[in-house]
């Protein structure tokens, strides 16, 4: 056997231990970006490799197709658990539930269970910079992206927003001796830090934890749990960047054994960066100050402030200049479904914010605009408290437009706030908002919930808004 399971207790994961990966047999549950790039990094490894899909679409057929001609076996339906009965590891795709019953199984026969950036992690030479928090990481990822390239750093930049974290590992046709990034930069969800277990950043960044995935996670607590792991294998030999203006966040830091760096839009911090009136100032390890203005930050709202904030504090980890650091923050483009200005139309603006997928993040996106806004809200009901949206609704919000699975709970918890209406589609909630809203206006489209009863992600979500708000005459 090539990969051995040790159980800890018996209810832990059993630890995978890599000695040779060349022959091992690895299952891959889920066909998605992540499996894919997965089951690719396994078999060029030379792993015999077993990908396995519950829900089969036909759009896999030639996928599947091309995994048996390179000798990968293919395994569809709900019989799934025969795929396991030769298995010494199981890698498991993000969206999987741990109680789903193939994972039970797994832990039952001892199995190694880890997700696909445990399993990338293994094989990544360059420091590792990983950020995590409840808003904030996609941009967040690429700010520390754009700040480091712009010093002349080569750096990968994907994870939980995209590229999957395998797509950072050398291929055995390159050359195995030298890093192939000075940098591997990777946004990481609870849903993946989950399935983590020597995963270790050099440095990671907490920006904040709220209230979110009840409908994933049992209990507020064990979501907090999932987020806390990303300094599980930390040692003082590494850092970790975390948002002081929290207070989940400074309790979940108290244990972690990594060197502090904090960041504050509140008060002066003694290591790290912090608001001082129309001024970012910090300071690093006593020595590296820097001083940079609001205004060299080309994104809105106060919670971009924090997010490059905490890009800045690991541009100077990594020896960035200030120079360069404010050249790529006013050059920032922008950040498709975060805030996206998609047009203006009869002197209404329209904003996507389909990333908003939990209350905290449409209240943030409310605050970042002193007009009217007309609000686009709902879709997959997350268990999120609506309720918190009401005093913003009061400062700036002219009416709601309410969509999907979670229409009936926002017009309860709302009633009476500001005037409502329901539309049974995307398109007629862009028609209603427009008409709503006056030259001057804002239409904005930030749903505070996940989008899986209408689209299969907030990608194609936002680009149907897109769609529609272009072709609207």
């Amino acid at each position: 056997m090539k990969l051995s399971g040790v159980m800890e207790d018996m209810n832990a994961t059993p630890v995978v231990s890599m000695s040779n990966w060349k022959g091992a047999n690895v299952t891959v549950f889920g066909m998605g970006r992540s499996g894919q790039s997965a089951a690719d990094l396994l078999l060029d490894q030379g792993s015999n490799v077993t990908l396995i899909e519950e829900h089969p679409r036909l759009e896999l057929e030639a996928l599947s197709h091309a995994y048996e001609q390179r000798g990968a076996h293919i395994c569809f339906g709900e019989n799934l658990e025969s795929a396991l009965s030769q298995s010494e590891l199981l890698v498991v795709s993000p969206g999987v539930p741990k109680e789903h019953p193939l994972l039970q199984q797994a832990r039952q026969c001892n199995i190694p269970v880890i997700g696909e950036i445990e399993l990338a992690s293994r094989f990544i030479q360059s420091p590792i910079i990983a950020v995590t928090g409840t808003n904030g990481k996609s941009t967040t990822v690429r700010l520390i992206g754009s700040l480091l390239q712009e010093s002349g750093k080569h750096v990968f930049v994907g994870g939980n927003l995209g590229l999957p974290l395998c797509e950072a590992v050398p291929r055995l046709s390159e050359s195995s001796t030298t890093a192939r990034y000075d940098y591997v930069v990777v946004e990481v969800s609870s849903f993946q830090l989950e399935t983590v277990q020597q995963f270790k950043p050099w440095i990671s960044v907490l920006l904040n934890v709220t209230p979110d995935h009840l409908d994933r996670h049992s209990t507020q607590e064990e979501y907090h749990a999932a987020k806390q792991r990303i300094f599980e294998n930390q040692s003082d030999q590494d850092w970790m960047i975390v948002n002081v203006d929290d207070p989940v966040v400074k309790t979940m830091a108290l244990d972690a054994k990594a060197r502090v760096c904090e960041f504050s839009l509140c008060h002066e911090v003694a290591q790290g960066m912090y608001l001082d009136g129309a001024s970012i100032r910090g300071r690093l390890q006593g020595d590296r100050e820097i001083n940079v203005h609001r205004t060299d930050i080309s994104m809105r709202g106060e919670h971009n402030v924090a997010n490059a904030m905490a890009a800045i504090c690991v541009g100077l980890l990594c020896g960035c200049s200030q120079e360069d650091m404010v050249k790529a923050l006013k050059h920032v483009p922008t950040f498709e479904h975060a805030l996206e200005s998609v047009r203006t139309w009869h002197g209404v603006m329209f904003i996507n914010d389909s990333k908003g997928t939990n209350v905290d993040a449409t209240l943030k996106a409310l605050q970042s605009f002193q007009e009217s806004v007309v609000l686009i809200l709902g879709g997959k009901d997350k268990g999120g408290d609506f309720a918190r949206l009401v005093d913003a609704l009061h400062r700036g919000v002219k009416s709601i437009v309410v969509i999907g699975e979670a229409a009936p709970r926002i017009l309860q918890v709302l009633e009476g706030t500001v005037p409502m209406s329901r539309a049974m589609s995307l398109e007629e909630a862009v028609a209603q908002a427009s008409s709503q809203a006056e030259s001057g206006d804002v239409v904005l489209f930030s749903p505070a919930c996940a989008s899986f009863d209408m689209f299969q992600n907030y990608h194609q979500r936002g680009l149907e808004f897109k769609r529609i708000v272009q072709e609207l005459q």
